[in-house]
């Protein structure tokens, strides 16, 4: 058999508060027991002693009035003198037959009735009707010698009578009300027993959780407390109820845990900090070189600029001078040197820019990309005239950014689509833009040489070249300045493998809140907003309608031509302004 001592809390709370409430419950069925004898009293008083008693003096009152009718009759010989008579015994009869129907509990009461008619009838017949019919036949002298004190005699018996109901009568009265006391009595002493189970129950409920659950779970906490405060190594005990031991169990289990993982941690944190001291060492070292790179920004920009100047500037004008003066080798080798000037001029200006690139900050703005791609359309007109080339684009998104920086962005995607381009073949540069989730996806598309997927990766390294520079110009930093603006404005760049002609560079840029929201709330999405105009995408595989904004306030696609930026080798080129076509020759 199970001890009490190994009772868990549920089963001792339970036990407890059974026997309290079948205790409040048998205390509340003797409560409705003797309210209903008390209602049952208090009927009686209110609906049948009381109207009893009130029937019996009307009763009363209407043989009084029969008695005086007939006295006042056989004074004065009026017919019109009985009518009281008349109407005295018709509301006895009528008081009597009511009474009767109240007296169903009270036999006593209805013996008292019956004797009190008894009577009445009595006089009736021995005083009453011969008073009447003397009076009537002989006159009145006659029926007044009939009203003796042996006629009053009978109608005092009658009034006897009389006292001995109303006396029945207040007897029971008194009786019912004295139940009424006694049940009342008796539930406001089961209330007070009822009161007092509840208090003792309650004082015994506190009295069982302060030693089955606040002492038990405050020395818990107290243990759980010293664990807290650092002494891992503390046991923990449980006491109290099964539940209790078992939550003590579980917890010196988790305690173990923890100072089992702070070792590790205590050991990781020893490693981290060595490596921390070495990270602290190299930012030191990382802070010397940067100090030194900017230092030889300085230098480039300032001290190597002129010198080259005029290494360059002196060779060319040799070169003009003596060209055809001297012999074919000669003009070989200054030719070399004016072209190594100019290449060096290239080489440092693009370092320059790389490296000022998030350094020297004018702080972001809202920027139109569609004024971008115009200013980009001047930058590149001479390209895209030598090249014949086209430059279209659709409704571009504004984005918060650096002005100078998205220009150079999108001047370098434009002019390497142009530069890059296929013999013979007029070079068409499309630049679209889409809403990716919280971010704008565009794209640079051409119908140029392409790039293998092997090398998607490797162009956006500084100073990495796929072709000889004989074969295409260039520093070989442009698209690595182009990966370092976009990185700047929190997005990513790659080349689409996917495209079947030519090369699409696509990159992302964060987008304005209220264009996510825009395009959120719209029922038809990114791909149903406007695509543009007429305008052909850079190599046709890529549909208007996917390169679209997709914004709500697209207005006429605008179009233009571009030139490029990569030195004097770029050419001119055709190109497209609004919707008119327009080519240079």
């Amino acid at each position: 058999m199970t001890r009490v001592g190994d009772w868990t809390l549920r089963r001792r709370v339970v036990t407890l508060l059974t026997v309290v409430a079948v205790l409040l419950i048998g205390l509340a069925a003797g409560e409705v027991a003797l309210a209903a004898k008390n209602r049952t009293h208090i009927d009686a008083i209110l609906n049948k002693t009381g109207p009893l008693r009130v029937q019996a003096q009307e009763v009363q009152n209407a043989l009084v009035d029969q008695e005086t009718a007939v006295r006042g009759f056989a004074v004065s010989g009026n017919p019109a003198d009985l009518a009281p008579y008349d109407a005295g015994r018709k509301r006895e009869q009528d008081l009597v037959d009511s009474m009767q129907r109240l007296l169903g509990d009270y036999p006593e009461i209805r013996v008292e009735l019956l004797a009190v008619e008894q009577r009445a009838e009595e006089w009736r017949q021995a005083v009453a009707v011969p008073v009447v019919t003397t009076t009537q036949q002989r006159g009145t002298a006659a029926g007044q010698a009939l009203i003796t004190d042996q006629a009053r005699e009978r109608f005092e018996r009658v009034r006897g009578a009389l006292d001995n109901l109303q006396l029945e009568i207040f007897e029971a009265r008194q009786q019912s009300a004295q139940d009424v006391r006694r049940t009342s009595n008796m539930l406001v002493v089961l209330l007070i027993v009822a009161v007092a189970v509840v208090i003792i129950a309650g004082s015994m409920l506190l009295v069982s959780l302060d030693k089955m659950v606040i002492r038990p779970l405050t020395g818990l906490a107290d243990q759980v407390r010293e664990v807290a405060e650092g002494d891992y190594q503390h046991g923990i005990d449980g006491t109290g109820p099964p539940e209790f031991v078992r939550l003590a169990e579980d917890v010196d289990a988790m305690r173990r845990k923890i100072a089992k993982d702070l070792a590790e941690v205590r050991e990781a944190r020893e490693r981290i900090e060595w490596v921390n001291s070495q990270l602290q060492k190299q930012a030191e070292e990382l802070t010397r070189s940067n100090r030194d790179l900017e230092q030889f920004a300085y230098v480039a920009s300032h001290d190597l600029q002129e010198p080259l100047r005029k290494v360059a500037s002196f060779c060319q004008l040799l070169q003009r001078r003596y060209a055809g003066q001297l012999d074919e080798r000669a003009d070989q080798y200054i030719a070399f040197a004016v072209d190594g000037a100019q290449r060096m001029q290239r080489l440092i200006n693009d370092l320059l820019a790389f490296s000022r690139i998030g350094r020297l900050t004018t702080g972001f703005t809202e920027v139109d990309l569609n004024k971008i791609m115009g200013d980009v359309a001047g930058q590149t007109e001479a390209a895209r005239q030598y090249a014949d080339a086209e430059l279209t684009w659709d409704e571009l998104p504004v984005i918060r950014g650096e002005e100078p920086l998205l220009t150079n962005l999108l001047a370098n995607l434009v002019s390497n689509s142009i530069k890059f381009r296929r013999p013979d073949v007029p070079p068409r540069v499309h630049v679209s833009a889409r809403l990716v989730d919280d971010e704008w996806e565009i794209s640079c598309q051409d119908n140029g040489i392409g790039i293998e997927p092997e090398f998607a990766d490797k162009i956006f390294v500084i100073f990495q070249r796929l072709h000889a520079k004989d074969a295409y110009p260039g520093t070989g930093i442009g698209l690595a300045i182009v990966k370092k603006i976009v990185e700047y404005h929190g997005g990513r760049v790659w080349v689409d493998t996917d495209t079947e002609e030519g090369t699409a560079i696509r990159f992302t840029l964060p987008a304005l809140p209220e264009d996510v929201e825009a395009a959120a709330a719209s029922t038809d999405g990114a791909a149903d907003g406007p695509a543009g105009g007429e305008a052909v995408s850079g190599d046709g595989d890529e549909p208007a309608a996917e390169a679209g904004t997709g914004t709500p306030a697209q207005a006429d696609r605008r179009t233009d031509d571009t030139d490029g930026t990569d030195g004097p080798d770029e050419a001119p080129e055709g190109g497209r302004t609004g919707d008119m076509r327009e080519t240079v020759g």
